[in-house]
């Protein structure tokens, strides 16, 4: 059931990230292969302008491994794997870099250092993460959110959630999301608060002017299968055609996108937006085209 196909980067992801050319990344706790690996090809797609961070003698050597010249861009002497976040949330602070990209570190040390209000890299909406899911190099995307960051949000977070991946989708080209709130089912029930919740946000999003046709709850099928919904008799603007999931709960969201990993061989491009920089917080199990994919989301996610 494992699927073997090879993950590849979206080219649609990347034109738009081409716009935007060298952005300075910091790469926390960088030596280690996968990390260097997926940054050599973001640098070699003209993406970013590396910062590295960790010990100096690891990074070196996973360089000369790679055959990746790294002699041009500035590295951070800190063996301590723990310490390398802060030195990236100060950078963050300073300006001097513009999108954090996490290396072979734990994403609650990273994220923890990060959500400090000392360092004031929060911005007016709460931090979200969002998957940009795709299968082949000229696939649709469809984005998944929140499956990282905010483990059970409530309808006040999930309109945070909502106002960040519209933001999102606007940036890749798409200038009105179609967004799912997605449920257990498609009825409002008591018995499962997270149709009572996308009920709400549905009246919610009515009186805001949002870039974008919501609606929920809707099950998983009938979000994304016009066949379903039609069965179903389910007629609006997003049944069927959804080009974004809100899910629920992060585990929702997480074992969606890993079983698109796992059994179809999608490429996550996985980002924490909302805050002052872009955070790539890809898995250490991850491959390297989907680390680049990553990368190229935090660039496009930037102001």
């Amino acid at each position: 059931m494992l699927s073997d196909k090879e993950i590849v980067c979206p080219d649609n992801l990347l034109n738009v990230a081409h716009k935007k050319k060298g952005v300075v990344a910091g790469i926390v706790n960088a030596g280690k292969p996968l990390p260097m690996l997926s940054v050599m090809d973001a640098v070699n797609e003209d993406l970013i302008i590396p910062i590295f961070i960790g010990d100096k003698d690891e990074i070196q050597k996973c360089a000369d491994d790679l055959k990746f010249d790294i002699s041009k861009f500035e590295t951070i002497h800190e063996p301590v794997e723990n310490n390398t976040a802060k030195i990236a949330a100060t950078l963050a602070s300073e300006n001097k870099i513009r999108i954090i990209v996490k290396g072979h570190i734990h994403t609650d040390v990273l994220m923890k250092e990060v959500l400090k209000r000392e360092y004031n890299l929060l911005g007016k909406t709460r931090l979200s993460h969002i998957w940009h899911m795709t299968l082949d190099k000229e696939d649709k995307p469809l984005i998944i959110t929140d499956g990282a960051l905010n483990v059970m949000p409530n309808v006040k977070t999930k309109m945070h959630i909502l106002r960040n991946v519209i933001n999102f989708s606007n940036r890749i080209g798409n200038e009105k999301p179609k967004v799912a709130i997605l449920s257990a089912t498609e009825e409002v029930l008591d018995s499962v608060q997270s149709s009572l919740d996308a009920k709400e946000i549905t009246e919610l999003v009515k009186k805001e002017n949002l870039n974008a046709d919501v609606f929920g709850p809707l099950a998983f099928d009938n979000s994304i299968s016009k066949k379903s919904a039609a069965i179903k008799g389910i007629k609006n603007a997003v049944a069927g055609q959804a080009d974004v999931l809100l899910v629920p709960s992060v585990e929702a969201g997480n074992g969606l996108v890993k079983m698109m990993i796992y059994f179809m061989g999608a490429c996550a491009a996985g980002v924490v937006i909302g805050g002052k920089v872009p955070v790539v917080i890809t898995s250490r199990s991850d491959e390297a085209a989907a680390r680049l994919a990553s990368m190229a989301a935090a660039v496009v996610a930037l102001d």
